[in-house]
């Protein structure tokens, strides 16, 4: 293909080569999507219906989990439809949409894990000023820069690399539309803008991880000296699942850009993007409700209240 305005669709990586792998693959992603959606939509609920929990940790766990359903909405119900109708192809206008609102929501929501940490903290290292530095004007701010900066993210990333000329084919080796996936279709040699905005997304990053194992320095030292068994489990009860949503998600899109060329291949790329794209909404819900006991207690309540009308 001569260049991008020749493109009329492209070809998304099959997940598998037979029928019965793809259906497989189908049921997968149909249980993956329910237990996700399930999972934050149960989240949102309880926080918006319980009134003790509008409090400023479980307002950026809300928004966390709207994250998590933007992300699963935007690159599942293609792969099932590939899956289900054992087909590859994506419009041009479909693979820019996801190309858009992928990189919007998993940058939302690593600014809202990062927002998180300061949220713990707050609470644990300067409790005396919790209600002065998490104000509900505050807590506002916050949530709109977040969701403000994931957009210009996203946007940035997505007007340069269309306005790349591409003219390697239309295969993505991918089964969603990725950034670097549409990168390796351009035939343009000096990709300065895309690098100039990758060394700043790498240094914002980093500069938020930073942040990250700071906090948390903090938080357990100052955890480790409070003097009862009852108020250490607490802290470490709402700081815990937290650190672990954090875990799973930084280490495996770390590996998943920045592991060694010699190892990469088609069938670990597709299983790397799996475990960062699909599987974190899936599970966020899952690590949060169990080490949680008010929003156990909130679910509960939501459910008893459901079945007894119904």
């Amino acid at each position: 293909m001569s260049n991008s305005s020749s493109i009329s669709h492209f070809l998304l990586l099959p997940l598998a080569d037979t029928r019965q792998l793809q259906l497989l693959h189908f049921c997968l992603f149909l249980a993956i999507s329910l237990a996700a959606l399930l999972g934050n939509g149960l989240i949102i609920s309880a926080v918006a219906c319980g009134h003790h929990l509008h409090i400023p940790m479980f307002f950026f766990l809300l928004n966390l989990a709207l994250t998590d359903l933007g992300c699963i909405c935007t690159t599942v119900p293609k792969a099932m439809h590939n899956c289900l109708w054992d087909t590859g192809n994506i419009s041009y206008s479909g693979c820019a949409a996801q190309l858009f609102f992928f990189p919007f929501f998993i940058g939302t929501e690593y600014f809202f894990l990062t927002i998180m940490c300061y949220d713990r903290y707050v609470s644990i290292c300067k409790p005396l000023h919790y209600g002065t530095l998490l104000g509900s004007r505050a807590c506002a701010h916050m949530a709109a820069a977040a969701w403000a900066s994931g957009f210009l993210y996203a946007l940035l990333h997505t007007a340069n690399t269309f306005s790349l000329p591409l003219c390697k084919g239309n295969a993505i080796g991918q089964f969603f539309c990725e950034i670097p996936q549409i990168l390796k279709l351009s035939c343009s040699h000096s990709n300065y803008r895309e690098l100039g905005l990758l060394a700043v997304n790498v240094c914002f990053g980093f500069g938020c991880f930073v942040f990250i194992v700071f906090s948390y320095v903090q938080i357990f030292r100052a955890v480790l000296r409070i003097p009862s068994d009852q108020g250490r489990h607490k802290a470490f009860s709402t700081c815990l699942p937290h650190l672990a949503v954090i875990f799973l998600f930084v280490s495996t899109a770390i590996f998943t850009y920045l592991k060694p060329p010699s190892i990469s291949s088609k069938s670990l790329d597709l299983a790397l993007s799996f475990l960062y794209s699909v599987m974190p909404p899936a599970l966020n819900p899952l690590i949060y409700s169990l080490r949680n006991q008010e929003l156990r207690g909130a679910l509960r309540k939501l459910m008893t209240l459901y079945f007894q009308k119904h």
